[in-house]
């Protein structure tokens, strides 16, 4: 089932693809996030109305929001491809030897949907994409075993993880330990850097995570091209790892970091006027122009 966050006629919705049309579900649950609080009754209500009705809505009609757009949470990770760490010159030592990197990004400003646009902000001067797939959580987990991480997720979706390489300060900021830190976490925080969509993909379509071919696109440009198979620590672990620092609920999302190909390698960054595609298999397309502000 692939279920889907959208406006239509000036109304907010909820519902479930089916063809080409959508099965209005907004009635009988109200949001993603709410259908997704209801757990597995929820999701068997939801087959029966989707087998019964009627996809009287176009897709073509709406306009497609993020898949949960009210989520409470959005974590990141960082350097979860091997690939990504050594083209940015890092040295990877190994899964035994490290663990997974969290970060977070606010929901409510930085994520949009389905053909919004990415803000170039006039205080930014290298951006760049980072093309991952993220993980839906459908139920509270609190340290949760590695092995049972999959049994908390809910669904999949795009999201690009937008990030400022060069953030600009004040030159009067005198320099102190942390400051590469905090400039690169800050950022990664601008409004519009979490484009998310443009469906949830809910687990019984995609049984194991861990083999969707992934990629994005810069004007029809290929700059990233692998596999979700390639990430250092798996959905299930990432879900466990995530599940010991804050209780995840409902509607959360992880990021699970990128894979080789972000525009820092080449020098090359987003700039007015381009369009980004971020594209998993089983998922579908995540569209967005770029606009200076």
């Amino acid at each position: 089932m692939k279920v889907v966050t959208f406006e239509h006629n000036g109304r907010q919705g909820f519902g479930a693809l089916k063809g080409n049309g959508i099965v209005d579900l907004t009635d009988a649950f109200g949001s993603a996030k709410a259908f997704l609080e209801g757990g597995e009754a929820n999701l068997s209500k939801a087959n029966d109305l989707i087998e019964r009705g009627d996809a009287s809505i176009s897709v073509d009609d709406v306009r497609i929001r993020p898949p949960v757009p009210d989520t409470h949470k959005l974590l990141c990770l960082a350097g979860n491809y091997q690939s990504h760490v050594e083209e940015g010159g890092g040295t990877f030592i190994g899964k035994e030897k490290t663990w997974p990197r969290v970060f977070m990004k606010p929901p409510s400003t930085t994520i949009i949907g389905q053909n919004d646009t990415i803000i170039l902000p006039r205080n930014a001067q290298k951006i760049d994409w980072e093309c991952e797939l993220a993980v839906v959580i459908g139920k509270h987990a609190r340290f949760v075993e590695p092995d049972e991480g999959l049994d908390y997720v809910a669904g999949y979706t795009v999201i690009i993880d937008v990030s400022e390489r060069s953030l600009e300060v004040p030159d009067a900021r005198e320099p102190q330990d942390g400051d590469e830190w905090f400039d690169w976490l800050n950022g990664k925080w601008f409004d519009t850097f979490a484009p998310c969509g443009p469906y949830l993909t809910l687990t019984d379509e995609i049984h194991d995570p861990q083999g969707l071919p992934i990629k994005l696109s810069v004007n029809g440009v290929v700059r990233q091209d692998g596999n979700t198979g390639q990430m250092t620590y798996s959905v299930a672990e990432l879900v466990s790892w995530s599940s010991n620092l804050v209780t995840l609920e409902p509607g959360d999302i992880i990021a699970t970091g990128t894979l080789a190909g972000v525009g820092a390698t080449t020098g090359e960054f987003l700039k007015d006027g381009d369009r980004v595609e971020g594209e998993i298999e089983g998922i579908g397309v995540l569209v967005c122009d770029v606009k200076a502000e």
